[in-house]
């Protein structure tokens, strides 16, 4: 009977913290690993360890705004120069 009284206690505790709001760290995992997608290995160890320890989350650059940059950078190359470039730029954060 006391067993029984301890699991259910156990239960009911659980079931109340697990149906808590989330916590400010547990949005801004979520956030993070959200932004992180399509990153592996080390480079999403390093951006999750950056994204994680921010006090404030840096202002999201759309695509677009990746692209006019990355464009703008690149005035003046041509051919295999100017991909490898555009390939590395946009694909930095």
């Amino acid at each position: 009977m006391k067993k029984l009284f301890v699991a259910s206690l156990i239960l009911s505790l659980c079931g109340a913290v697990c149906a808590a709001e989330p916590t400010a760290q547990q949005s801004k995992m979520k956030t993070c690993n959200a932004d992180a997608s399509g990153k592996k290995g080390d480079e999403r160890k390093a951006f999750m360890k950056q994204c994680l320890s921010a006090d404030a989350p840096a202002p999201k650059v759309t695509q677009q705004e990746k692209m006019k940059k990355c464009n703008a950078d690149a005035t003046g190359k041509k051919g295999d120069e100017r991909k490898g470039f555009m390939k590395e730029c946009l694909s930095n954060k």
